[in-house]
């Protein structure tokens, strides 16, 4: 595929989304990483505050380590926390954390487009490391089934990525209205917190798009052959 020209018109578009919201999430951080909420709390203890303040007191919160590598993990029911988050009372750390309570809040309420993420994960998993080479080995092959198995896994890749979009989005506006409510920040703190996770939104429809033009391309192949 890399030795079709034709790959790059469709790949390309994506790389670059992608480039762009990566340094708009880092920039953005960094930018606010500066400033510290005036209730003082550390992103931890926001997410805890914000999980307490509707009535949610199981969810673990843990540090990890990486830049940027915070996570809600529902199985566990845990929230893990990047040491740039978990430690500080900036407004980037308590937007991340607050965010990320978000999930644990979809997960305590049954939020319906978190479950069905959860559930593609394992076909996604799947999808994402076998769709290529078996759509590959297919076309080489010439084996028209091997090419539409490649489809349809990559189609659970994509589906994956587009059921992503509603559970940040809705974990975004959870923690922008709960900040405030729960008196984490302010509501002028809550605009420079809110803009981080705006930003890093931006990664998640650079990867929808990516993958819906994936997509389309192993279509275009596949049709052409």
């Amino acid at each position: 595929m890399i030795l079709d020209p034709t790959y790059f018109i469709f790949a390309v578009p994506g790389m670059i989304l992608a480039l762009l919201a990566t340094m708009k999430v880092k920039s953005t951080f960094h930018k606010y990483a500066r400033y510290a909420a005036s209730s003082g709390l550390t992103g931890a203890e926001a997410a805890r505050r914000m999980l307490a303040s509707e009535g949610i007191y199981d969810v673990k919160i843990e540090q990890t380590q990486g830049f940027l590598s915070d996570h809600y993990d529902p199985r566990a029911n845990a929230l893990r926390l990047s040491p740039d988050v978990y430690n500080s009372p900036s407004l980037s750390a308590i937007g991340v954390a607050c965010h990320e309570a978000g999930h644990a809040l979809q997960k305590a309420h049954d939020y319906a487009p978190l479950t069905m993420r959860s559930a593609l994960v394992p076909l996604t998993s799947f999808g994402s490391q076998l769709a290529m080479p078996v759509f590959m080995i297919g076309l080489f092959a010439q084996l028209p089934f091997l090419v539409n198995l490649g489809i349809w896994l990559f189609i659970g890749v994509v589906a994956f990525a587009l059921v992503t979009l509603p559970v940040e989005w809705d974990a975004s506006a959870r923690a922008k209205r709960l900040m405030v409510r729960a008196g984490i920040v302010t509501a002028q703190e809550q605009e420079h917190a809110g803009s981080v996770l705006n930003a890093a939104f931006l990664t998640y429809v650079a990867s929808a798009v990516s993958a819906i033009l994936t997509l389309a391309y192993l279509l275009m192949v596949r049709n052409r052959e």
